[in-house]
């Protein structure tokens, strides 16, 4: 008989260990194919079971509803008259009474609706005699106990007034005045109107004129307008007072809740601001145009951490 030969220690060790490794890596991708095989099944379960998709019109199924005026294409001026109170009576000749409009406690007494209606006639007069002037009231749905907003209450008080029928036109077919319901605050009556612009005609003001109180011109031309990065040589302001509003305790008022705050606030999406903002919205409305006004996007969203960042990113009016 041949004997066999002996096989070393090392070699008898070295054989099962290599089987074991194989078993091991077998085992792993039978592990692993398993996995993918479930992940596969798991995704086509969901596919075929996935929930419908609406469907959403495009801006230009939107834009298919709007029906403008030819005239409306050569408008450039933009009027705009700011909000500060809802006028809820019917009878322009009681404009003066308080218990016709909703008011804060410290508009009453003081002569202000005197100044409101100034306004208002103040920016009918000018869109009269400038046949390419849009005027825009604006100001939303402030007052919890109410169904219209400021701007619908401005447009209607001037309507009722006559307003626009000093050229001879009848009121009721003067069709160079709208409204925007939706601003909250100073900065917005002057943003959102610049939107509604363009929703109204399609593009953007050339001019803007704003018609408000005479204490908030430094708001308006020192620090919104620069926000926006509106040309200075396009934008003008009109200020009325009330009678006793150009007192030092007017003018103090003025500095301490909006001048100062919008001066560490330009954009007016922080702490004292964003608060005024939240309670003047008791009906929790939501402007529309980030749709109608799609370059202004990255200007609606813009909050920056400190006053002095402005905004940076391309803006219509640049090339005016």
């Amino acid at each position: 008989m041949i004997p066999l030969p002996v096989t070393s220690t090392r070699h008898r060790v070295r054989i099962p260990f290599y089987y074991t490794r194989a078993r091991l890596s077998n085992a792993a991708l039978c592990l692993l194919l398993s996995c993918l095989a479930l992940s596969v099944l798991f995704n086509f379960f969901l596919y075929i079971h996935r929930p419908a998709v609406p469907h959403f019109p495009s801006l230009s199924a939107f834009s298919a509803a709007l029906t403008r005026d030819n005239a409306s294409e050569s408008l450039n001026h933009l009027i705009i008259v700011t909000g500060h109170a809802i006028w809820i009576g019917t009878d322009p000749s009681l404009r003066l009474s308080e218990d016709q409009w909703l008011l804060e406690p410290y508009q009453k007494g003081q002569g202000r609706l005197d100044a409101f209606f100034a306004h208002i006639s103040r920016g009918a007069d000018l869109a009269v005699h400038d046949r390419y002037s849009l005027l825009v009231f604006s100001g939303g749905q402030t007052k919890k106990a109410s169904t219209t907003t400021e701007a619908e209450s401005y447009l209607r008080l001037a309507l009722y007034s006559n307003l626009f029928g000093a050229s001879g036109t009848p009121a009721t077919d003067f069709s160079r005045t709208t409204t925007e319901n939706y601003a909250l605050d100073s900065y917005q009556n002057l943003l959102f109107s610049i939107a509604r612009f363009h929703e109204y005609t399609g593009r953007f003001p050339e001019n803007i004129t704003v018609i408000g109180y005479e204490f908030k011109r430094q708001r308006f031309v020192h620090l919104h307008r620069p926000a926006i990065r509106w040309p200075s040589d396009r934008f003008h302001y009109i200020g009325v007072d009330a009678t006793d509003e150009s007192s030092s305790a007017a003018r103090q008022g003025e500095w301490e809740n909006g001048y100062k705050p919008y001066s560490e606030d330009l954009y007016g999406c922080h702490s004292f601001l964003a608060s005024k903002r939240r309670q003047r919205n008791p009906h929790s409305r939501f402007h529309p145009y980030y749709s109608s006004a799609l370059e202004l996007t990255g200007l609606f969203d813009w909050c920056p951490a400190t006053s002095a960042l402005i905004f940076s990113g391309t803006l219509p009016w640049d090339r005016l």
